[in-house]
């Protein structure tokens, strides 16, 4: 008996299809001779009995192939389990990557927002096993070599987890060679490669994403075989549920790491050369077309994209509270989770009033003033860009020529005025000095300046130039109003506009984000608002304002656009990654631990 018998999922329709072939083929064929005397009926029942004798035979050998596919795949998925699950729970103590997916899963158990460059089911997943195990999140995961042991930290059930993902790749690794027509011997050696495979090996039994990645791929692959198989019976049942399954596996693919985008390629390529050849055959009616065009776009488009969401939104609803993802999130994202809500607050913005001026670029930091200098340049007070709501975020506007208020009057567009840091009774300054860090020609240093009985000077004068404003609001455009006005200062001496970047201070500077004076400047870069307010003079029945809370749709672009952002930064290999060049040379001999030496491969 041949070994490489192509298998098929459908069986018994196979057999009803050829039962009907054959009928049909028998009443075209089998004419009775014109002859009366001629009998018929010998030879009806000779044909009809080979042809079920050669049918039955054919189901028998199916039947029996099948029978030792399934034998195979135990006896592979039993040995995966040895290879992968033997002495797991060594070490016991964070190892590697451990330390950002197990601190994730800490962190869905405390319900704090945090943000992550890859998509969440993976880590949803090892945060459900972790929390069906007991853990209650109380440890933090944030140091390689941090004992598992003495906090009784349920490592060994997540790490189970990821392993048990790894051994389902074997046996799936071997009947996607079977279902592609290969015969026993080539599924059998493929799922011994994946096995056997020592960066999967090592890889599988940690708490990281690519053990649930690496699942989800490889049955992906073989749901996309599956309907592959059954292209030459299209819309029926099984046709759109292979289709349909392979919709569904490239939505939680991507679900788990944007490298998954890979995979929806490989399927995509595919499904175009199908959907080509379809076209090209002139026998298929146009309607026909269609539908396949259809089918395809709903299962293998529609299918991922919602799959894909739905992963976001169970991660949003899991992560309600405010937590240390804020910081890069829009002021309305952060304002929909509990525990960041900002009060309302007026929107005229008047002289006198105490504002908090916010950044529009580099995800929205405050400026800020403490009472440190810098170390060179000027030597004077240090203004900064700081993430965090804090009493040195607070300036107060006043006109140019005073700093004394006798009523309202609000501040219009092109109006100059001085801000001052009522901290420290400094003004805003710049001057022709170069900042500290970026060093060049258009740049001016920022600074706060001023001393008690000093009344400033033309350096501490800005001219408010608003740019952009909220079109529900029209007054907006003419004066500055909290949250709705967008607008530059310029310095009326240097011609140059209040600026920051993603540029980091030293230690002397707390590592907080650089504010300089850019002649020339990108708009985004030199725009700003006012989030906050106060101002005594108001009346308490004043208009006030406050951030719109987003929708799902809103919160789910946003996240991806910063998960998007946040990956093109990290360009820098991992400090214990190993490449192909030294590999060959790691002696054991060498090596100064007991621990056992794991080498990851990328």
């Amino acid at each position: 008996m041949k070994d490489h018998t192509p298998l098929s999922i459908h069986d018994e329709d196979t057999s009803r299809t050829t039962a009907r072939s054959t009928d049909m083929f028998r009443q075209r064929h089998l004419k009775k001779p014109f002859d009366e005397d001629y009998d018929d009926m010998d030879i009806s029942l000779d044909y009809d009995s080979k042809t079920f004798k050669a049918r039955h035979d054919r189901v028998l050998k199916e039947k029996m192939v099948r029978k030792k596919d399934w034998r195979i795949t135990i006896a592979l998925t039993l040995w995966a389990c040895y290879i992968r699950l033997w002495k797991i729970a060594q070490p016991s103590s964070v190892v590697f990557d451990e330390v950002h997916f197990g601190g994730f899963a800490s962190k869905y158990i405390k319900t704090r927002f945090f943000m992550d460059v890859h998509p969440p089911l993976a880590k949803m997943l090892i945060a459900l096993v972790a929390k069906l195990s007991g853990f209650d999140g109380s440890f933090d995961f944030k140091d390689i070599g941090k004992d598992y042991i003495e906090p009784g930290v349920p490592y060994i059930p997540m790490r189970v987890f990821c392993a048990l993902n790894g051994v389902l790749t074997v046996p799936i690794a071997y009947w996607t060679l079977r279902s592609s027509g290969h015969s026993v011997a080539a599924g059998v050696v493929a799922a011994l490669m994946v096995c056997y495979e020592n960066g999967l090996i090592t890889n599988n039994r940690h708490i990281l994403l690519d053990p649930v990645l690496l699942s989800f791929t490889a049955a992906t692959t073989l749901t996309w075989i599956n309907f592959h198989n059954q292209q030459h019976r299209p819309f029926q049942f099984w046709w759109y549920f292979w289709l349909a399954l392979t919709g569904l596996g490239l939505g939680l693919t991507v679900s788990c790491k944007w490298v998954g985008l890979f995979t929806i390629a490989t399927v995509g390529v595919s499904t175009i050369k199908n959907l080509w050849e379809i076209w090209g055959n002139t026998r298929i009616p146009l309607p026909i077309f269609a539908r396949h065009f259809a089918a395809r776009s709903l299962c293998l488009i529609v299918i991922p994209i919602v799959t894909y969401m739905i992963m976001f939104r169970i991660h949003f609803h899991t992560l309600p509270n405010s937590g240390e993802g804020n910081g890069f999130m829009s002021p309305e994202f952060q304002q929909s989770l509990a525990g960041h809500k900002l009060a309302d607050t007026p929107i005229d913005i008047a002289y006198g009033s105490k504002v908090y001026i916010r950044h529009m670029a580099t995800r929205g930091g405050y400026l800020h003033s403490h009472p440190h200098n810098y170390p060179s340049g000027s030597k004077q007070q240090q203004v900064t860009l700081y993430p965090h709501r804090d009493n040195n975020n607070w300036f107060k506007i006043y006109k140019k020529e005073t700093e004394e208020v006798t009523g309202i009057e609000y501040v219009k567009h092109g109006d100059v005025v001085r801000i001052v840091h009522p901290e420290s009774n400094k003004r805003l300054h710049s001057h022709n000095h170069r900042p500290p860090v970026t060093d060049l020609e258009y740049h001016n240093e920022v600074s706060a300046y001023g001393f008690p009985g000093f009344d400033g000077d033309a350096n501490d004068y800005w001219r408010v130039e608003i740019v952009d404003y909220d079109k529900h609001d029209p007054e907006s455009k003419d004066r500055l109003r909290t949250l709705h006005s967008k607008f530059r200062l310029v310095h009326v001496l240097r011609n140059c506009a209040l600026f920051s970047h993603s540029v980091k201070l030293p230690e002397w500077g707390w590592g907080q984000q650089e504010v300089t004076c850019i002649n020339n400047g990108k708009l985004p870069k030199t725009m700003w608002y006012i989030e906050s307010t106060e101002n005594e003079l108001l009346p308490p029945d004043a208009e006030k304002v406050n951030y719109r809370k987003p929708g799902f749709i809103s919160k789910f672009l946003e996240l991806n656009k910063v998960m998007w952002d946040v990956n093109k930064g990290l360009t820098a290999s991992h400090p214990y990654d190993s490449r192909p060049e030294v590999r060959n040379i790691l002696l054991p001999w060498k090596l100064k631990t007991k621990q056992p030496y794991i080498t990851f491969l990328y």
